[in-house]
Formats: C-alpha cells, sequence, structure tokens
C-alpha cells in the first residue's frame, strides 16, 4: 500500500509526539521540525508534539489539541532514543496507562473517551547511524580532514584554484559566448571531468539557475538517485537553509515496491520520494536513467512538481532518452546531451549552485 491508501486509512487518527522538554528554546525547535516534516506527507489529520516538563504544551493538552483538529484516535510516540523511566514509567502514567501498557483512552469531555496507542521509543536504526555518520563526517574538518585524498582544507583549496585558473585560460572564449550565470556550473562540471566537452553539452533552461536558488533559500529538500551521489553533496549548506538531502533506495518500501512492479530500484525510489511529497524540491540524477524516466512520468501524472530537476545519468541505454524526456517537462531544469554524464557531474552541478546559494 502507498502512502495515498494509508492516509485514507489514517484520515481520523492525529499523531502526538512526546518529548522530554528543555529550558533551551531550541529543543522545542528540533521537535516541531519533525512535526513539520511528518505533516508534510499529510499521512495523520494532525500531528502534534508535547513536552513532560520545562517545555510547553504539556502532554495533555497536546492530546486536546489534536481532538479539537479532528483527531479520533491518537497515537503517541516518545521522540526518546531507547528504554528508560521516561519511556517506560512516566510517559504511561502522564497517559492516565499502567506501566507495560500501550492503549488506553483519553477523556476529551464533550467528545468522550479518544482511544490513544502508545509507540516504543525510536531504538537504534540503520536512518540513525547515517545521521550520526554525517555528523562525524563534518566534524573531520576540526582535525584539518575536511577534504579527500588526505589534503588539508588550505591545499585542496590552493590546487583547486589553480585548476580553474587554467580551465578559465583554456575555456576563455566558450565562457565569453555563454551566459554569466551558468558559468560557475560549467567551470565546476569540467573540473569535475577534466572534460572540455561538457561547455557543449550542458543545457539548461531558461530559469533553472534562478528557481533552483530560490528553493534552496526557501529550504527544499534536495533528493538525489544514488547514495554516491547523495554524499558528493555539500549537505551542511543545505541544512544551513533549511532542507536535507535524500535518497531512498534503501527505504523499506522502495525494496518492495521494486520487487512487487518489478522495476529498478532507482525508479522506485524516485516513486517513494514522490509519495513523501517533492513539490517544491529539487531532484537530482546523476546514475540512473530509470530514475529520469520516473521521475518524467510523475511529473507528467501530475502527482509531484519539483522545482529543478538535475539530470545526467550516463550511459548507452536509456540515458539520452531519459534527459530528452525531462527536457520537455515543465519544469526548470539542467541536463547533459547525449551519453555522457554521471555522478560527478551531476554532483558538480550541485555544489556549484549551492555556492552560488550561499
Amino acid at each position: 500500500m502507498g502512502l495515498a491508501g494509508l492516509s485514507i486509512l489514517t484520515s481520523s487518527v492525529g499523531l502526538v509526539l512526546v518529548g522530554h522538554g528543555s529550558e533551551f528554546g531550541s529543543y522545542k525547535e528540533t521537535v516541531e521540525e519533525l512535526v513539520a516534516i511528518i505533516r508534510k506527507r499529510s499521512l495523520f489529520v494532525t500531528v502534534k508534539s508535547g513536552y513532560m516538563e520545562l517545555t510547553s504544551p504539556s502532554i495533555r493538552d497536546a492530546l486536546s489539541s489534536a481532538v479539537e483538529e479532528g483527531a479520533e484516535k491518537i497515537i503517541v510516540v516518545p521522540v526518546l532514543l531507547g528504554e528508560s523511566r521516561h519511556t517506560m514509567q512516566d510517559i504511561p502514567r502522564l497517559l492516565g496507562m499502567e506501566k507495560g501498557q500501550n492503549h488506553g483512552t483519553f477523556f476529551s469531555g464533550s467528545r468522550g473517551d479518544v482511544p490513544v496507542a502508545y509507540c516504543k521509543p525510536i531504538g537504534a536504526d540503520r536512518r540513525l547511524a547515517e545521521i550520526i555518520v554525517d555528523r562525524a563526517t563534518e566534524a573531520l574538518k576540526d582535525f584539518g580532514l575536511g577534504t579527500t585524498n588526505g589534503l588539508t582544507s588550505e591545499a585542496g583549496a590552493e590546487i583547486f584554484e589553480d585548476s580553474m585558473k587554467i580551465i578559465r585560460q583554456l575555456l576563455a572564449k566558450d565562457f565569453e559566448r555563454m551566459d554569466p550565470h551558468i558559468v560557475p556550473i560549467v567551470e565546476r562540471v569540467v573540473h569535475a571531468t577534466a572534460d572540455p566537452e561538457f561547455t557543449r553539452l550542458l543545457v539548461f533552461s531558461n530559469d533553472a539557475i534562478e528557481t533552483g536558488i530560490k528553493a534552496l533559500r526557501d529550504g527544499a529538500d534536495v533528493v538525489a538517485d544514488v547514495k554516491m551521489v547523495e554524499s558528493g553533496i555539500n549537505a551542511g549548506i543545505i541544512r544551513g537553509f533549511g532542507g536535507r538531502v535524500l535518497t531512498y533506495t534503501e527505504d523499506e518500501r522502495t525494496i518492495r515496491l521494486a520487487d512487487r512492479m518489478k522495476i529498478t530500484r532507482t525508479a522506485a525510489a524516485m516513486q517513494t520520494a514522490a509519495e513523501d511529497g517533492l513539490d517544491g524540491d529539487i531532484v537530482i540524477i546523476g546514475n540512473s536513467p530509470t530514475a529520469a524516466l520516473a521521475v518524467a512520468d510523475i511529473v507528467k501524472g501530475k502527482v509531484a512538481k519539483p522545482a529543478l530537476i538535475i539530470a545526467t545519468p550516463v550511459g548507452f541505454v536509456k540515458a539520452t532518452e531519459s534527459k530528452d524526456e525531462v527536457s520537455m517537462l515543465a519544469v526548470p531544469y539542467v541536463i547533459t546531451r547525449g551519453v555522457k554524464g554521471g555522478s560527478a557531474v551531476a554532483v558538480a552541478i550541485m555544489n556549484a549552485l549551492l555556492k552560488m546559494t550561499r
């Protein structure tokens, strides 16, 4: 069952996230960001947050608010990592449940009793492990290890600038004929590939750069077709604007869909992403032609409309056709002509766009 079907089943169900609470306002802001992300998926009639102490609203007030907004049943999820006295005793007590009980009723006045289901805490999960690795990777710069190949940031920057000088000299006439808005992106792609031919292979829709910058500044998510593309994007800049870098190939929903529909994992991943909501986001495809074709079908079927599509899949099977399909959509795009492209090209385009946005 897709999310659309699930949302029908949960149309009268409210969700309450329970946090511990803190004297620091940033704690509530973090929980509220989670609430906003879940609301975007439109699965529940309402999504609220409640807190055990130090922060308002209380858990009971959050339950009451959920009922007022139409919840006839309520699911309560503790936004805590593991089992503890809070999850096993304190929160059940505040919900009017006995220790170890996972369901009960919440008295809602004139509307009668509302059933409440209490969930386990978040627990250990591969997706959390990936976040931890991301945080640790970001901290590498504190040891002067922020770039690859053992180079310090300073040394890497110097080599990069020397390379860019060579590229600008080599392609000066080509750059003079280009729209100045796209030159930084073309430079970055040539640098990533050591292939000057990309000055002729890159194609930009008229409003691609402006639309991409606006979407990023508005906090758009960036959805990549494969992990290789995701890992190359400067996620820190995107988080600074309120967005995320996402890949759905390892999502359990994607795996089930690919098996059931007999399609590639990357094509199924785009359908999963569309179910979560792609409107106003940026889709970046560097590897998979079938992912690009899936996005084209999603847009043509009016399931979702991204703000920008970056499509540079490489290969001799469907790569050219998939990029042609993207170029015919009523969505701003950046593509490469023909069989050339690849993850490095897509990442170079995205990181150049991020630098321009910042």
